[in-house]
């Protein structure tokens, strides 16, 4: 798919808002959770995102979907949301915040690896390698203090290991594939049909292992969830489906690195978290993980940039001698 030097900014703007905004969701959602049990947190989060958006977008003149179209959307929701933040929300249950940072770093790994495994995907090189080493060498410097075996390895630990896991995978399928299906929508329209379907298997699951006798609200936890919903679910992930529709896939997934400096400064902010230097130095090492990667770009997608450039600057000097 060819990308303008126009969608090519505003996929980098998206992609900045990925990393603002999910980096301050790991917060509300460990903030919901004190009442709200995993399955339908993120159920009922994506479902309502997913239906108030659909409703803005149809309101605003654009038609839902045909209804031959609605698998091929369920199956992204189901990989990308069902997947993607229920293993997340569910193994942040009994997986220490630090540990689960370190795990959730995987997913570059997880979203490079499946690509290269694509017809036609973005292949692996040594700089790309080398990006993605430096970045995950930051995350595990950051969180190391947390990685001091503290309490025994039981079952409901390795449980969330594997759920995070799951998570990075089925987020990594997702992504890849969803770049390569042409849906015939705008991609605020994409993003409402998978929240939405992705948000009803997160909530059918919570009911199936009846979660409803479970779950309740305070002050706290109802704006914890509305924060989710509104800004985290909508726009959160109508950013990353833009940026993930018009950036390389590689570039895309280290927002995994930046939400978790972002985690952690806010964490510091509003929990009084330690902030010292083993931190920042973490972020240098991190950021200079995400310059390497950003840097590496296959010859044709230089050639691209060239081109998009070119006819940029060609475009602005005919509108001068006009």
């Amino acid at each position: 798919m060819s990308v303008s030097a126009r969608q090519r900014r505003l996929a980098w703007f998206a992609w900045a808002a990925v990393c603002l905004i999910w980096g301050t969701t790991y917060l509300g959602m460990r903030v919901a959770l004190d009442t709200m049990p995993p399955l339908l947190l993120g159920g009922l989060r994506w479902t309502v995102a997913g239906a108030l958006l659909a409703a803005v977008l149809v309101m605003r003149g654009e038609r839902l979907p045909p209804p031959s179209t609605w698998p091929r959307f369920a199956v992204f929701g189901f990989l990308l949301l069902g997947l993607g933040n229920g293993g997340v929300v569910v193994g942040e249950q009994w997986v220490s915040s630090g540990l689960t940072a370190v795990t959730i770093a995987t997913t570059p790994f997880w979203m490079v690896g499946f690509e290269a495994l694509m017809p036609g995907g973005e292949r692996w090189t040594l700089g790309k390698a080398l990006g993605l080493g430096v970045g995950f060498a930051g995350i595990l410097l950051l969180v190391s203090p947390g990685l001091s075996p503290g309490h025994p390895i039981d079952r409901h630990f390795l449980l969330g290991i594997l759920a995070i896991q799951i998570a990075c995978a089925g987020w990594a399928v997702g992504t890849s594939w969803r770049k390569r299906e042409p849906h015939g929508q705008s991609v605020a329209m994409a993003a409402a049909m998978e929240m939405l379907t992705g948000g009803l298997c997160l909530t059918l699951c919570g009911t199936v292992i009846g979660e409803w006798t479970r779950l309740s609200f305070t002050g706290t936890t109802l704006t914890a969830y509305v924060y989710l919903t509104l800004v985290g679910a909508i726009g959160g992930f109508v950013a990353f489906s833009y940026a993930a529709e018009h950036l390389p896939v590689a570039t895309v997934s280290l927002y995994a690195y930046i939400n978790t400096v972002i985690a952690v400064v806010l964490g510091a902010i509003v929990l009084g978290e330690p902030f010292g230097p083993r931190t920042i130095l973490s972020m240098v090492v991190i950021l200079t993980g995400v310059a390497i990667v950003r840097r590496e770009r296959p010859a044709t997608a230089r050639a691209v940039v060239v081109a998009d450039l070119g006819a940029t600057l060609s475009g602005r000097a005919t509108q001068r001698t006009d």
